[in-house]
């Protein structure tokens, strides 16, 4: 996949009839242009690994295995297509947006207008952080694959959700573009399996004895991954970068310029602006901050590590081992609690993690039928499709994992 996965899901077809009519609102009308729309947001699946079928695929299926991704491919587009339904946001969507911002703005509203005593303004504050991870999960995720609208500036403006909530949104969409769609769980590429020492995410990572007891640790390290984002990682990818594809990008100098004014806004107004305006102690304000940090951390930390790094999950020694791209996403990815959708709405859809690579251009709040597409699909062609039925149970077999890779050479 590219970084900026722009493009339909079904392979180049013909041209269509233009003549089919010139009334706009003629159901077949819609349906071509929502057609078009769709081809012309295709991500390239196939640039993920070449071309088709599946070492690990059983080759005594009725249908031919080779067909599998052409037939979902084709299945998902007329999802889209017949319907006339566009793969960007729907109403929920946007009730989704106006929610988020309204309740982060309303947070900081209350705290500057009634000025409320400590607990009340931890409380609040905190409020503020669940406010963020959503944000963040359902919008920033979302514009950052141009999945919002079909016209880039919304999305570009949107993007900023993530500075907003101190995380820069450029270098966070080079690191999720370019460094873990296109690597699914390759060692040394997908930068999700960065485990900085503490953590060994994958077999092919040399083992220390530390990692025996990461099972134990891991929820409190990654209670601390967005005190991470905000203070170290952004400006380590920037100015000591590990990764080749960062090494050699010369990131153009407004980018600079957002990271270091993005970062000085979010800390203005999380850290300096209630000591200064409200006259809260500085100990309190830092308590709320850390407080609020954590609670961002462990969830989109377990929202993410439960959709790839899980004990049914694949490890590719390399690219070469698929020969589709999809594949290697089936390989690699999970689902869980799909059937549930207030785990979907709160979390953007991730859970519908496979859809989600899928057709990563598509509005979240699509992912549920596309879903039930991708596992009716899998089923018929023998496919092995992961998922785990619940959160609790998703985040189980993470630890699970943890703890087998911790103690396995």
């Amino acid at each position: 996949m590219t970084s900026e996965p722009e493009a339909g899901i079904s392979a180049q077809r013909p041209a269509r009839d233009r003549t089919l009519t010139n009334d706009p609102d003629s159901p077949r009308r819609r349906a071509a242009l929502c057609a078009e729309l769709v081809e012309s947001l295709k991500p390239d699946i196939d640039d993920l690994v070449p071309a088709e079928a599946s070492p690990r695929h059983s080759p005594g299926d009725a249908v031919s295995a080779s067909s599998f991704p052409k037939v979902l491919r084709r299945r998902l587009d007329s999802f889209f297509t017949d319907a006339s339904i566009s793969p960007k946001a729907d109403g929920a969507m946007w009730i989704k947006i106006g929610l988020g911002l309204a309740v982060l703005a309303g947070c900081w509203i209350d705290l500057y207008a009634l000025k409320p005593d400590s607990w009340k303004f931890v409380a609040v504050y905190l409020l503020s952080g669940l406010a963020q991870t959503f944000l963040m999960l359902n919008i920033a995720h979302d514009s950052n694959h141009n999945a919002i609208s079909p016209v880039r500036s919304v999305n570009k403006a949107l993007n900023y959700v993530f500075d907003v909530c101190g995380i820069n949104s450029y270098m966070w969409r080079i690191l999720h573009h370019r460094g873990h769609h296109s690597c699914i769980n390759l060692h040394g590429e997908d930068d999700a399996l960065t485990g900085r020492g503490i953590f060994r995410f994958t077999p092919h990572e040399p083992r220390a004895r530390l990692h025996r007891f990461q099972h134990i640790y891991a929820l409190f390290f990654y209670a601390m991954f967005s005190l991470d984002y905000v203070f170290v990682r952004d400006f380590e990818c920037f100015f000591f970068p590990s990764h080749g594809y960062l090494k050699s990008t010369r990131h153009p100098a407004r980018e600079y310029a957002i990271l270091f004014a993005g970062k000085g806004l979010y800390l203005t107004y999380m850290l300096i602006l209630p000591v200064v305006l409200l006259g809260k102690s500085p100990l309190l304000v830092g308590l709320a901050f850390v407080l609020s940090h954590l609670i961002i951390g462990l969830i989109v930390s377990l929202v993410f590590q439960t959709t790839h790094t899980v004990d049914t999950t694949y490890f590719p020694s390399d690219r070469s081992e698929f020969d589709n791209g999809v594949y290697h996403i089936f390989a690699t990815t999970a689902d869980y609690a799909t059937t549930n959708p207030l785990v979907a709405w709160l979390v953007g859809g991730l859970n519908h993690h496979i859809a989600h690579h899928l057709c990563p251009f598509v509005c979240h709040t699509h992912y549920a039928p596309l879903t039930r597409i991708v596992k009716e699909t899998a089923e018929e062609f023998g496919v092995p499709y992961r998922q785990n039925p619940t959160v609790w149970q998703a985040i189980a077999h993470h630890l699970i994992l943890l703890k087998q890779l911790g103690n396995e050479n």
